[in-house]
């Protein structure tokens, strides 16, 4: 599978560990970076993440900043990119398999190394479960008007 990763500085060091944890698993990764710790801005290597999957460089990404939130926000203002916030790997198996979700966000700050690993192992190995949740992912890209529900 190809799968992205980008971060922030507050991430850098978490972004390593996964994207050789991703190649030791037979990925292949693409680092969007930042190549080292100096500041940066997360929205930047967010909309850099989303658009590796809206042109299909990549099938899925990992979003990592202090906190998570700040580049799954980021990420998500691109419609061809579903990203869920993670802390553990229910969510993250929720995450695919009800919501189709192609980009995994995780905070640094707020998740160990291992922990962080073994959401992404339930992530990458989740298939999205089709079916019922089919017409709700078709509404994340194209939302009704109305305030009644459909």
């Amino acid at each position: 599978m190809r799968i992205a990763i980008a971060s922030d500085h507050a991430a850098f060091e978490l972004k390593a560990a996964l994207a050789d944890h991703v190649r030791a698993a037979g990925h292949e990764v693409q680092d969007l970076g930042p190549n080292d710790d100096s500041s940066v801005d997360y929205p930047d290597y967010g909309y850099k993440l989303a658009s590796a999957i809206a042109s299909g460089d990549a099938e899925c990404g990992i979003a990592l900043c202090g906190s998570g939130i700040g580049i799954s926000i980021a990420v998500n203002r691109n419609p061809a990119a579903r990203s869920a916030l993670v802390s553990e790997p229910l969510s993250a198996k929720l995450a695919r398999e009800h919501n189709d979700a192609n980009v995994i966000a995780m905070g640094a700050r707020l998740i160990g190394i291992e922990m962080a690993k073994a959401c992404v192992d339930v992530f990458l190995s989740t298939e999205f479960g089709g079916d019922r949740h089919q017409r709700r992912v078709d509404k994340l890209s194209h939302p009704i008007t109305s305030k009644e529900p459909a």
